[in-house]
């Protein structure tokens, strides 16, 4: 069980299953045999002396060491006995290792015995107790150590000393510790996968990309300017993901980068300092993350004739054949036998020219000699192990190529698996490496402009690495033919928009055939008779009780406990005046507001009802909920329980859990886990579907009057701790995220969001900063938390998308119809475009208009009837082209715009109706009264406007007025009328209202 404590702001670790290895260790060596079946040599004593050495990245030492405690320690001597357990070092590092002696009992490991350095260097004291340990362990003559593990430094050498002339016998134990260390934890395999996960995403994502770019631009860069690169971005969140703690991720080694015509399929190459040449590149490097090692080799090929990806092809056959053949069980010589055996059958040219080993496990050290893939290491795999499993095909010619740096070369690929029973081996750097993924094909003008007259409806192979011009070679998604982002975005919207109506018909119809054609009202009888009522204390002495079992509440009433049905309970109110609350409780009752359906329920409209109670109480109080609660958060093998210094208890069950999230305070006054339920538990008397767990990590408030200096020695005191204080919380934090998800088996995930995808908004009344994560859009820094799930989410709209705005509203709209819809207010315009782009990289529908809708109506309308809604084009009337469309559609596009038309628009076209009713009767009217309406109802009018009324002014006065003015005037009311019917259709308004003009010129 993990512990995280969070007391005023303090964490304290507990042991974890680090600690347990110390068990493990002593489980071997007293059965004479390791997990695996590797024979533990008969050895009194294991002795381990580990010096200052940055040098030693991999060393024996080291290992078991970051195995049992999870960190390495410099000048230090560790001393296992049968009886007994001894270390020796400074001060601070036996401080560190107090927590193994405080949990001996509970891991069960003999006494543990800590001796402290002296200041001066004299150890002299301290080594004749270890030796004297050494001598009364068993015969006191064989001691465990790792030959191979030489480390300098005055302690070490004070040490080696002292032991000369003690006539004790060196065993090399370094084979048995590998074969100990090599089956992995469910823990030491997370942290494998989330290593093979970065080192995946920095070849996909950078190096991939870069070596694109460069033979797209025909740049030249050299191969140890590109391997220092790699090592740079290994480290750079853009690439590996958020989330992930860089201080404890580096390269396992330097990455090789290898072009030109000179190979080495070793990984002690280097780099060297030549340009990038555009032939057959090969690509090694992994990532280490918390100790633990992955590694990846791809082989891109620029332009390779058949003879080269036939040997390519080849070489991919034989490491897929090797997955097969690798289980649990099967000695590592008979897979690499077998992996020749299948060379020469397929290739029998090419065997020679094979690596000489196919593997190695690997783990806290990158490479362990003594469990290689090779002719003569006898030990067999075990399910958990992890290999670098590796294919390669060195010298190799080809006579065709145009250049000398063309016809040497070689191919190498590898990755990181992991053995299981009895199938085979799972793969943890999953990237593809076929010949349509890593083959970079050239093409020369004419052949482009060929391609680009062909018909472009071929689909071209995915994946496939396709440039154009002599030198250009570019990915699919970076062609230069290629239309714009915000083409791009426009065209993926109408795909999903078209998937969306399709997949929400199917699934609305699934629904509706599943529903009973009649709702089933139930009875709000409480009890069929006297005996069902509860015998409880609280009835008996005429107290408010609710019966649960049968959804009822008991009411005291003239000294009778009176049953009502919660169906019967329109709402209730709670208020305190003075020294009393008062309690008052409202009834459904004939002629009171009830829901359509719900007046049946009165079945003898004759009788009494009783309207509403009240009571009036001096215990009652208001519950208060509590705010802030220091306590012990704990995580179980079911769920979390939450303990408060008060005693409070709060029980979370993992499967209750819909998503969790770790929120680091990058930028925050405070660090927090918060979980977001699938069904809302019961709390201070209220149901709560979020709950959060914090720690404040500074002062959220600041005192304004204090005066304050920039070279204050409190103050940079105080800043520096608030440093160290983060750092410390953060890790805490992360190193408890990790062990639930190591103990669920992954099945609780904590997800960090996205700072850097942020954008702000007023979900309620306040704007916050909204972070999206892999599968949400949060904010937990303002309270209520905000969750919107993206899984449930149908598409998004976005309303008031206007220039002259300096914010828009972004509405959520659930699959589940019956589902509120979720409004973001105040989201500024310049955000618009960032907003826009996050939902098209999630596949999510969006849609803009200028104007508020009426989402209540809108959502009933389609509930009422959804088969007509998708009949009549479904979510497409949101669309800002639909008016465009629907102009000219006739009266079937108006009654679409009837429907789904906010409410103000209704309002304007009730109004039309009376105006154009007013325009005809009106007509009967003088000329003079005529114009004088005209004037009054016309405000605002364009120079045109004012140009026809000066021509019928002429016409007037020339006599002619009558009959030319009658017609004109017909038009006009006819268009006044069509003018408030369609305010959307503005094109096509300006055109009839030039029409009109014409017409009446021309009379």
């Amino acid at each position: 069980m993990s512990k995280l404590f969070l007391i005023d702001g303090k964490f304290i670790h507990v042991y974890n299953s680090q600690d347990l290895r110390v068990k493990r260790l002593y489980a071997a060596w007293k059965d004479g045999r390791t997990e695996s079946g590797e024979p533990f040599p008969k050895v009194d004593a294991i002795c381990i002396a580990i010096g200052n050495d940055n040098s030693v990245l991999y060393c024996k030492s080291l290992s078991l060491q970051i195995w049992l405690f999870g960190y390495d320690i410099n000048d230090v001597i560790m001393i296992f006995t049968l009886n007994s357990i001894h270390f020796m070092a400074s001060r601070k590092k036996i401080d560190f290792l107090r927590q193994v002696e405080q949990h001996k009992n509970e891991i069960a490991v003999p006494p543990i015995k800590l001796y402290i350095r002296n200041k001066d260097g004299n150890d002299k004291e301290n080594f004749d107790k270890l030796i004297s340990a050494l001598k009364n362990c068993n015969n006191g003559k064989s001691l465990g150590v790792f030959s191979k593990d030489k480390f300098p430094g005055a302690f070490i050498e004070a040490w080696n000393e002292a032991l000369k002339g003690k006539n004790f016998e060196n065993v090399d134990i370094s084979s048995v510790i590998a074969s100990l260390l090599s089956i992995k934890e469910e823990s030491e395999l997370l942290i494998m996968k989330k290593a093979c996960q970065m080192t995946v995403d920095v070849y996909q994502k950078y190096l991939r990309d870069q070596i694109m770019d460069i033979i797209d631009s025909d740049k030249k860069v050299k191969h140890s300017k590109l391997a220092d690169c790699v090592d740079i971005a290994i480290t750079n969140e853009k690439y590996i993901g958020n989330g992930v703690d860089t201080t404890q991720l580096y390269t396992c080694y330097p990455p090789i980068i290898q072009s030109g015509g000179n190979y080495s399929l070793k990984f002690s190459a280097t780099s060297d300092k030549n340009n990038l040449h555009f032939g057959v590149i090969i690509c090694s490097f992994g990532a280490r993350y918390k100790m633990y090692c992955s590694n990846i080799i791809r082989t891109l090929l620029v332009n390779p004739d058949t003879f080269v990806q036939d040997n390519y092809n080849f070489l991919v056959d034989l490491q897929e054949y090797l997955f097969t053949i690798l289980k649990s069980g099967i000695r590592l010589c008979d897979v690499y036998n077998s992996g020749i055996k299948f060379a020469t059958e397929k290739k029998p040219k090419l065997v020679d020219k094979l690596t000489k080993n196919f593997g190695f496990v690997t783990g806290i050290e990158f490479r362990e000699n003594s469990l290689s893939i090779t002719s003569k290491t006898t030990a067999c795999a075990r399910k958990n192990q992890v290999f670098n499993l590796y294919v390669g095909l060195s010298g190799l010619i080809n006579n065709s190529a145009e250049n000398k740096q063309c016809k040497n070369y070689s191919l190498f690929i590898g990755d990181t698996v992991v053995v299981n029973e009895n199938a085979p081996v799972t793969l943890l750097t999953n990237s593809k490496k076929g010949i349509k993924n890593v083959g970079i094909f050239l093409k020369d003008d004419s052949e482009e402009e060929q391609e680009e007259e062909s018909e472009k409806e071929n689909e071209p192979k995915q994946e496939q690495l396709v440039g154009r011009g002599k030198r250009s070679a570019v990915l699919d998604s970076k062609l230069r033919t290629d239309t714009s982002s915000e083409e791009k975005r426009k065209q993926h919207q109408k795909d999903l928009a078209i998937q969306l109506n399709e997949q929400a018909r199917q699934r609305l119809s699934e629904q509706s055939s599943g529903k009973e054609s009649t709702k089933i009202r139930k009875s709000n009888v409480s009890y069929k008779n006297h005996d069902q009522m509860p015998n409880e204390s609280d009835v008996k002495e005429l107290k408010i009780f609710v019966d649960r079992k049968y959804e009822t509440v008991i009411l005291p009433i003239f000294g009778l406990p009176v049953p009502f049905h919660i169906s019967t309970i329109k709402n209730i109110s709670q208020s305190v005046e003075g020294d009393y609350t008062y309690l008052r409780i409202n009834f459904f009752h004939p002629g009171a507001t009830m829901a359509r359906g719900e007046g049946s329920q009165f079945l003898n409209l004759e009788a009494t009802f009783t309207k509403e109670v009240t009571y009036r109480s001096t215990n009652i109080r208001e519950p208060g909920e509590p705010q802030i609660i220091t306590g012990i958060l704990e995580a179980h093998t079911n769920g979390f329980r939450y303990t408060s210094v008060r005693g409070d208890k709060v029980d979370i069950l993992y499967n209750n859990i819909k998503h969790a999230f770790f929120q680091p305070c990058d930028g925050e006054m405070i660090i927090l886990l918060h979980f977001h339920l699938k069904h809302a538990i019961m709390f201070g008397k209220k149901k709560h579907l979020d709950v959060q767990f914090y720690t404040e990590v500074g002062e959220i408030t600041t005192d304004l009057g204090k005066h304050q200096h920039m070279h204050d020695r409190d103050d940079l005191a105080a800043e520096q701790a608030e440093r160290e204080l983060r750092m410390k919380l953060k890790t805490a934090f992360k190193s408890f995220c990790e062990k639930v998800e190591t103990v669920t088996k992954q099945e609780i995930e904590f997800d960090t969001p996205f700072r850097e995808l942020g954008f702000p908004g007023a979900p309620y009344r306040s704007t916050v900063l909204l972070q999206p994560t892999s599968g949400c859009l949060v904010n937990f820094t303002e309270w209520p938390p905000f969750v919107v799930t993206l899984e449930d989410v149908e598409l998004v709209h976005f309303e008031r998308v206007q220039f002259s705005l300096k914010n828009f509203d972004m509405v959520f709209v659930f699959k589940d119809y019956h589902q509120k819809v979720v409004v973001i207010n105040a989201i500024p315009m310049n955000m618009l475009d960032h907003v826009k782009e996050w939902l098209n990289q999630c596949d999510i529908r969006y849609t803009e208009g200028i104007q508020s809708l009426n989402w209540a109506k809108i959502m009933k309308t389609i509930l009422d009837d959804p088969e007509g809604f998708f009949e009549n084009g479904g979510w497409s009337f949101l669309d800002p082209g639909s008016d465009e469309d629907e102009e000219g559609g006739g009266d079937e596009s108006s009654n679409e715009d009837e429907v789904y038309e906010p409410s103000d628009l209704e309002s304007e076209e009730e109004e039309s109706d009376e105006d154009s009713s007013y325009s005809e009767a009106s007509e009967d009217i003088d000329s003079e009264e005529e114009a004088e309406l005209d004037s009054d109802e016309e405000s605002g009018k364009d120079w045109s406007d004012l140009e026809e009324e000066a021509m019928k002014d002429d016409m007037q006065r020339t006599g002619d007025f009558n009959d030319e003015y009658s017609s004109s005037k017909k038009g006009k009311n006819e268009y006044s009328s069509s003018k408030k019917s369609k305010s959307r259709h503005s094109s096509g308004k300006s055109k009839n209202r030039d029409y009109d003009r014409k017409q009446s010129r021309k009379k």
